[in-house]
């Protein structure tokens, strides 16, 4: 399907031809301006930037490249072609049409997947506000408004949905998404890792890396559902969600890159040295990849959870790559889940329906795809001979939800007192030193072809382009 760029919302859903939805879009869409220029990218509203802008659904060869002030970004609505005769293809519903309007028992319930996924959208453009400030090259800071513009496409994918199919409800919502604010004390973003601060670039690495890819695993399970258009929509995104996870491990594997090569140069692994040479030391590194990692796990939900049954059996959210399994009904099988006795911590097993894990399910395959990245980065050391390796922590380190949530596991997995565990917490996760030190490295760099001397410069520019082409027109 193609998109149509001549209308005031482009589009590939036909808007003209229902005007009522149209009129409520179109009414929206200033209030989504304002909040841009309020709270999106500050200082880069009025620039030129070198933004991909999708022209087609089409995986091969879908997107557009050019200049453009992004008040002037053509945020649209665009879902991925539809798959004639498509059928459910899990839970209670297995193999009967899919549904192309909201069923009215699953109104409620689809609802709330919409609004929690569509709430993280914004949630992030306005983590990262700040952070073009202290871009540490061009080619870094056009990355970064990418992802933002991209993220703001993705709230208004939401958005269609809510106002298309859940009425006064769903345009009530859409109106919330741009009320709440990340960090609000009063009206905060609904999942906590999204009102945590990015104040400086390891952050939005590493955030990038760990909480973008918690976004895949959501909307691939919300690619599986029985609703269409979430379905269609969910589909469309995956496309650009790569190139966020893009920016994160190439990016977290450039600063490695440069403290490895300072290393060599130094001959030391010292981090007090490494920091008097401008450099994040490996394990101020590791600590960022501790917190990031572990509250991106708590995105996934409590391990048993009735909530994940019956979105399940119900054909709302399947797990990813559901083509994958062979049972598609789960209502036999269980599952063998660990946790923590309530009495004394020590950890038990028991089984329960497999249905409730599914949480577990897809954020055990999260793990799992996590560790390419962590594999390809001691790679990168292993080749520049330096003795390190990065690890993730286990998924009982530092948990604020589940059945972990509450307990004091290390990093190892293993068990201790409360006084232990908060006595070395910033031995794991980042101290406020930790934050101060590498904030203090975040100094803006804005000539094409220089780059800070905290990080390595990338391997290629974007579309071809020279690393040091003029990405953002300041």
């Amino acid at each position: 399907m193609s998109i149509n760029y001549s209308e005031k919302i482009p589009n590939n859903v036909n808007l003209a031809e229902d005007r009522k939805l149209q009129r409520a879009l179109e009414h929206w869409q200033p209030a989504f301006i304002d909040w841009w220029k309020e709270l999106g990218p500050e200082g880069f509203q009025a620039n030129e930037d070198y933004l991909r802008t999708a022209t087609g659904v089409d995986a091969k060869g879908w997107a557009s490249y050019g200049y453009t002030e992004m008040p002037d970004y053509r945020w649209g609505i665009f879902l991925a072609d539809k798959t004639e005769d498509r059928t459910v293809g899990f839970g209670d519903e297995f193999g009967k049409p899919v549904w192309q309007e909201v069923p009215g028992e699953h109104r409620s319930a689809l609802r709330r997947l919409i609004v929690t996924q569509g709430d993280t959208e914004p949630a992030s453009v306005e983590q990262q506000r700040l952070l073009g400030q202290t871009a540490p090259s061009m080619y870094d800071l056009r990355n970064l408004l990418q992802i933002n513009v991209e993220e703001g496409r993705h709230l208004w994918a939401m958005v269609y949905l809510l106002h298309g199919f859940f009425g006064r409800d769903g345009r009530e919502e859409a109106e919330a998404m741009l009320e709440r604010h990340s960090g609000d004390e009063d009206n905060p973003r609904i999942l906590g890792t999204f009102n945590e601060p990015q104040e400086e670039w390891l952050s939005f690495f590493t955030f990038a890396y760990f909480t973008d890819r918690d976004g895949k695993f959501q909307l691939k399970s919300l690619a599986e559902s029985a609703f269409d258009p979430l379905s269609r929509t969910c589909q469309f995104m995956l496309t650009e969600e790569a190139h966020h996870m893009f920016v994160g491990e190439t990016g977290l594997g450039r600063v490695i890159q440069r403290t490895s090569e300072v290393m060599q140069e130094l001959k030391t692994d010292d981090p007090a040295r490494l920091r008097e040479h401008g450099v994040i030391d490996f394990g101020i590194i590791q600590r960022y990849i501790n917190f990031w990692f572990t509250s991106s796990l708590d995105l996934f939900g409590t391990e048993s959870s009735s909530n994940a049954a019956n979105s399940f059996a119900a054909g709302l959210k399947g797990r990813p790559d559901e083509d994958m399994y062979e049972d598609h009904d789960c209502s036999d099988d269980t599952f063998s889940l660990e946790r923590p006795h309530a009495d004394n911590g020590k950890v038990i097993t028991e089984d329960i329906p497999m249905r409730n894990a599914m949480n577990l399910v897809t954020r055990n395959a999260y793990i799992k795809d996590c560790e390419t990245g962590l594999k390809r980065w001691n790679r990168q050391l292993s080749k520049a001979g330096v003795d390190f390796t990065f690890t993730l922590p286990s998924d009982r380190f530092h948990r604020a939800i589940g059945v972990w949530a509450g307990f004091h596991f290390g990093p190892d997995g293993k068990s201790m007192s409360k006084t232990e565990w908060e006595s070395r917490l910033y031995e794991w996760v980042p101290s406020r030193e930790d934050r101060d030190f590498v904030k203090s490295l975040m100094k803006p760099v804005y000539e094409p072809g220089k780059i800070a001397g905290w990080i390595a410069p990338p391997a290629r520019g974007i579309n071809n382009n020279p690393v040091d082409y003029e990405y953002v027109k300041l």
